[in-house]
């Protein structure tokens, strides 16, 4: 059994498509089905069940693809601390961002690393708080950014940064044009437009309710939506009102697509995260310590080894 064979069985099992992952490989499809029918013949285990052109992972594959994609972590770690020996010349840095900071926050800070270190390469992958963490939890990240306040054992957290949840109306809203802030009754018998449950920023909101006295199950929400973006038109075509980062709604009030409705929500950190146990490499120190000298008063200055 190879790493090759490995990456390749993880690509087709996450997509369920030997087409796509041929693709996203940059392999041949007969290079990929080679690859499984090799793992498939040498073990005497069907990994996907083939139904016409569709494939879905078999109960074994279930099973193994857990075991593969920590193989492919150990590696890339086990890479990680050989490339460590040459310092910044060359590398890759692997990142998972919560939406907020991944659209609105952390590209100006990857350019500038960019800029400095240009032979690292960075790889970025996008989910929820709890898909990040878990990412980085797993080896599938180095660093995870993420605005949720969700504890896990293994991982180490620090503040970069400060942001602040609005709540926003659609124009002409009664809430948005009467100054006032609403009442608990109020914000109980409006619709709402929310995030999925395990995104940080529904995370704060409903943290920020029951400091309030109120039981966030009280929200009426008609819609969920996987996407900021995505809450953002949804709110402003009149689907309900809610409340996303201040990052994510400064043009939209700029132009009054949404209105801001007066709500004292308490300021959130964004927070990187890292496995307590695992190396960490000069790439990602490097990235930390580039933020920190950008902006030290939200995290007290460089991230150490030991934190």
């Amino acid at each position: 059994m190879t790493l090759e064979q490995l990456r390749i069985f993880v690509a087709v099992a996450e997509r369920e498509h030997v087409t796509r992952a041929s693709a996203a490989l940059n392999l041949t499809q007969s290079a990929v089905s080679a690859a499984i029918q090799t793992l498939e013949g040498r073990f005497q285990v069907k990994l996907f069940h083939r139904v016409g052109r569709n494939i879905t992972l078999s109960e074994a594959g279930r099973v193994f693809l857990d075991e593969a994609r920590a193989v492919l972590a150990r590696a890339a770690a086990a890479e990680r601390a050989l490339v460590d020996l040459s310092g910044l010349k060359r590398g890759r840095l692997v990142i998972a961002a919560s939406q907020t900071i991944a659209v609105h926050w952390l590209p100006r800070h990857l350019a500038r690393f960019r800029a400095a270190w240009p032979e690292i390469a960075l790889s970025i992958t996008i989910g929820n708080t709890a898909q990040v963490a878990h990412a980085v939890r797993e080896g599938e990240a180095e660093l995870g950014f993420v605005e949720g306040q969700g504890e896990a054992p293994m991982l180490a957290a620090r503040p970069v940064a400060e942001d602040r949840l609005v709540l926003i109306a659609p124009p002409g809203h009664p809430w948005a044009l009467s100054g006032a802030e609403p009442s608990a009754a109020a914000l109980a018998a409006e619709n709402w437009v929310m995030r999925e449950p395990g995104s940080g920023t529904r995370a704060v909101l409903e943290a920020a309710l029951r400091a309030r006295g109120m039981a966030p199950e009280a929200l009426r929400v008609v819609l969920e939506l996987p996407a900021n973006e995505a809450v953002r038109v949804a709110v402003a075509a009149g689907a309900g009102v809610s409340a996303l980062s201040e990052y994510v709604i400064t043009e939209a009030l700029a132009a009054g697509r949404v209105l801001r409705v007066p709500l004292a929500l308490p300021a959130r950190h964004f927070r990187v995260l890292w496995h307590r146990e695992r190396h960490r490499g000069h790439a990602a120190t490097a990235l930390l310590d580039l933020i920190a000298a950008e902006t030290p008063a939200a995290h007290g200055g460089r991230v150490g080894d030991g934190d």
